[in-house]
């Protein structure tokens, strides 16, 4: 039997959970200060005079303003001096007030009024009637058309350059947060592991984790969770029709759970009973893959070439080439931070270099078709001296959570 997998209930694994999000320090205003800062040195540099960030991820970021998109323009105009003018629908400003984080002057529009005019009359009121207007990457097509052809005479371009360049690299309490979400997922992923048995349905598997996360601190429970039996399991995300868990059977279960808007993101495989000789093969030649990864993710290395040197170690395995199976079919990774998945990401061709600060996973999965996948994912991120793991990668396929 494979250490540390079965011989437990979801009851007892449940008891053993505290709270794990007493002690965590929540983002302060003088960060987002921090945060306009950059984007406006940014904006200067690329010739930018206003960015448009719009309800999401981008306005909690820069914000701090919870607020989810929706088919009504909400959001903030950042302009090249740091002031913030916020366009709000005008039943909602009461509200918007309630979660605003930051000062900045509520510009309202009732329901028969035009967002993107209100947005051309606040631009002109600071006399900026040409130029480059960057618009959030994240906002939805309406929008963009809208302001396009409400305001012809600026140039309207993408703002990732300018998120990205601030969003990239995180600072230490970021890093914090972040720590802590992994450390209650990887709880969460060892108690899942003990309630294992013949006949478990992906469903208890997944109910049992949603309410671990509650129990250690993650209010929402699980962000998502994919759980996977036997050769379901080489579908990187999931079936619609999940497959009971059998004796000697492979096992992938990939979750996470929110923080401060942060989000967690660890998969685990492993084997429930005695693995075949075929899934211990690849299950280290898995974790050697990975571990190429996060040894190839030195400081200024471009992020393609970790992709290229986990590849390397697959095609001198014999599997592949590329993207072909048997073998890694996808990417071996993604910057994440308020997004699951976000810049910079591991993927060939990319000439991002890897910057401190920087946070992303390392997970170059190996699917078998017809049989079964593997994918060891764990984040890491980059200090001066290079890459730290946020969480132990596996141990061994006989012991995997290294007990």
């Amino acid at each position: 039997m494979t250490i540390g997998i079965g011989g437990s209930t979801a009851a007892a694994e449940l008891e053993k959970i505290e709270n794990m999000t007493l002690d965590v320090k929540p983002i302060q205003p003088e960060e987002y200060l921090a945060r306009l800062k950059k984007a406006v040195a940014v904006m200067k540099d690329s010739n930018v005079k206003v960015l448009y960030v719009n309800a999401g991820t981008n306005l909690y970021y820069f914000t701090g303003t919870k607020w989810n998109p929706s088919e009504r323009m909400v959001g903030a105009l950042l302009y090249d001096d740091g002031t913030l003018d916020y366009i709000v629908p005008k039943f909602e400003e009461g509200t918007f007030k309630k979660y605003m984080q930051l000062n900045g002057k509520i510009n309202c529009w009732e329901e028969h009024e035009s967002p993107y005019a209100l947005m051309g009359e606040l631009l002109k009121s600071k006399n900026i009637i040409s130029g480059n207007i960057a618009i959030d990457e994240s906002a939805p097509y309406f929008l963009v058309d809208g302001v396009v052809k409400t305001n012809q005479s600026y140039t309207i371009i993408n703002a990732l350059a300018i998120t990205s360049a601030c969003r990239m690299q995180k600072s230490a309490n970021e890093i914090a947060i972040i720590q802590r979400a992994k450390d209650i997922t990887m709880v969460v992923q060892r108690a899942a592991a003990k309630i294992l048995r013949p006949g478990i349905t992906a469903a208890e598997v997944t109910k049992f984790i949603n309410e671990a996360h509650i129990k250690a601190g993650a209010v929402a429970g699980s962000y998502f969770c994919i759980v996977l039996f036997a050769d379901d399991t080489q579908y990187p995300h999931g079936v619609s029709v999940p497959q009971d868990l059998k004796e000697n059977g492979a096992v992938i279960i990939d979750t996470g759970c929110k923080l401060e808007g942060y989000i967690s993101d660890i998969t685990r495989s492993y084997s429930y009973g005695t693995p075949s000789e075929e899934y211990k093969t690849i299950w280290n030649l898995e974790r050697a893959t990975q571990h190429a990864a996060f040894e190839a993710a030195q400081i200024g290395a471009s992020c393609g070439s970790v992709d290229d040197a986990a590849r390397k170690v697959l095609a001198e395995a014999g599997l592949g080439p590329d993207y072909s199976l048997p073998g890694l079919p996808h990417r071996v990774g993604h910057g994440t931070g308020l997004d699951i998945h976000e810049y910079p990401y591991l993927v060939r061709g990319s000439k991002i270099e890897l910057l401190e600060g920087m946070v992303v996973s390392n997970e170059p999965m190996i699917c078998i078709p017809g049989k079964f996948g593997i994918r060891h994912e764990d984040h890491f991120y980059m200090t001066e001296n290079g890459p730290k793991w946020f969480t132990n990668p596996m141990e061994s396929v006989e012991n995997p959570f290294g007990y």
